[in-house]
């Protein structure tokens, strides 16, 4: 494919009908090229799907490809091997941050219940030789909130800015890069500039933790675990913008899928450990999750928040419509008979294309969007919703769906290790620390020179 067909306003690999959502492009990983077998071959084994907008040409770089190559299981090993040398000064604080759509997967993966499915993953880590295991529930706080904040000030402007409203989402790293590489302005122009969970744990991991334990981010090596593979692409394009002197937010990024394997890959004798917090001995004794059917819910948090501040009115229960499909739904405020919000859940490339052809026709009624590139949301991501042959597993999915309902819900803003982190790491919530730290710019597309097929 030559990459000035992937710069234009479309992507050729994505030209495909309704049923072709889950259709595969094959990508044979080193291993397989070779005709050989590694000890973790199995671990870094991937599809690429169209849906997730990794196979294009334009989107992966030479730079980009050797940096991609690193993201797998070897890497993560190749820390703990390098932990048990005798030379200490290479040594490496090993960190793994969780994302909850994850857990999900692991309960019912290992039929445990969330919490226990947790503290097995903690341990089991640990055991491995990880220093911390941390939640990025807390990353997606700071997330939703700056969203919320960002949401109030782009509807009180929108009458003197034309691409104020709709917001669309940021938090979906296959939806940004897809906005990005191949849409650009004007439709990044509507990008929310929050950053996304993954983003601020990178911020919080690297420079808040690191100051608590004295250590120069570089000695940190931090590994997030995720749903779905665009979260490795993610780590890259956050490297490059917001590098914490000279290191990375995520050093390395792992699907729930592949922890998966490393865990039945090994005999050890795992004791179950509580997660860690970024707050010194205090350990997290309860999974919680926001307020989304399979996401961290944006769109919930945002609706209330945006309905109290701009109309004060108090919504307790947010009513869901589906529209032209079940991964298109919309919901209201109304108030005599006159739509005050309305906002809608976008989820997969197909809704996501129909999103776009209407707002580049001035045709799209929505105040605000919530976008992920996933059909079925975060939950269904392709590191842990899939068969072995790489077709969506809809058993396991509507398992996992159960499961992650069960969790508690805990509103973004009534943590007060939040309120307390937003003065004493970022002086401030509306400090220019804090915009620094938790929000991001967009890029547009460019014609690519050195770029590649990804090889997983």
């Amino acid at each position: 494919m030559k990459c000035e067909h992937c710069t234009r306003k479309e992507c050729s690999k994505k030209t495909k009908t309704d049923d072709q959502e889950n259709v595969s492009v094959d990508a044979p990983t080193p291993a397989q090229e070779s005709g050989e077998k590694g000890e973790f071959h199995k671990l870094a084994d991937a599809k690429i799907f169209l849906s997730d907008c990794l196979a294009c040409d334009s989107c992966v770089t030479a730079e980009e490809g050797v940096q991609l190559s690193q993201q797998n299981a070897k890497d993560f090993f190749r820390i703990l091997n390098l932990n048990k040398k005798c030379d200490t000064s290479k040594h490496k604080v090993l960190v793994v941050s969780v994302c909850p759509q994850s857990l999900p997967y692991f309960a019912a993966k290992f039929n445990l219940s969330v919490t226990d499915a947790s503290r097995r993953l903690c341990g089991f880590l640990k055991s491995l030789g990880v220093h911390y295991v941390f939640d990025t529930t807390i990353a997606a706080d700071f997330s939703i909130l700056e969203s919320q904040k960002e949401f109030v000030r782009r509807y009180h402007q929108h009458s003197e800015e034309e691409h104020a409203l709709p917001m669309l989402t940021s938090a979906c790293p296959g939806w940004v890069r897809y906005a990005e590489r191949v849409l650009g302005r004007p439709i990044t122009t509507h990008l929310c500039t929050a950053k996304s969970p993954q983003q601020v744990m990178g911020s919080l991991v690297k420079d808040y933790f690191a100051r608590q334990q004295n250590l120069p981010p570089e000695k940190i090596f931090h590994v997030i675990v995720a749903p779905c593979y665009d979260k490795k692409l993610e780590a890259l394009r956050e490297g490059f913008s917001t590098a914490l002197h000279g290191s990375w937010g995520a050093d390395c990024v792992l699907t729930s899928g592949e922890i998966a394997q490393i865990m039945e890959q090994n005999d050890l004798s795992v004791k179950d450990a509580a997660v860690d917090t970024l707050f010194g001995d205090l350990k997290e004794e309860e999974v919680m999750r926001h307020d989304g059917a399979s996401s961290d819910g944006y769109l919930a948090h945002i609706f209330r928040h945006a309905a109290k501040e701009l109309f004060n009115e108090d919504v307790e229960e947010v009513t869901y419509r589906s529209l032209r499909n079940k991964d298109f739904q919309e919901v209201t405020l109304e108030k005599n008979g006159e739509v005050l919000l309305r906002f809608a859940a976008a989820y997969g490339f197909r809704n996501i294309q129909n999103m776009i052809l209407k707002l580049k026709k001035g045709k799209f009624p929505y105040h605000f969007v919530e976008v992920l590139a996933c059909p079925g949301g975060c939950l269904n991501g392709r590191g842990q919703a899939q068969t072995q042959d790489g077709h969506a597993d809809k058993a396991l999915l509507r398992q996992m769906e159960g499961i992650y309902s069960d969790i508690p819900v805990r509103p973004p803003d009534s943590s007060a290790h939040v309120q307390e982190l937003y003065q004493e790491w970022l002086e401030g919530t509306d400090s220019p620390k804090a915009q620094e730290a938790l929000h991001t710019t967009y890029q547009s597309p460019e014609p690519c020179t050195h770029s590649l097929d990804i090889k997983w």
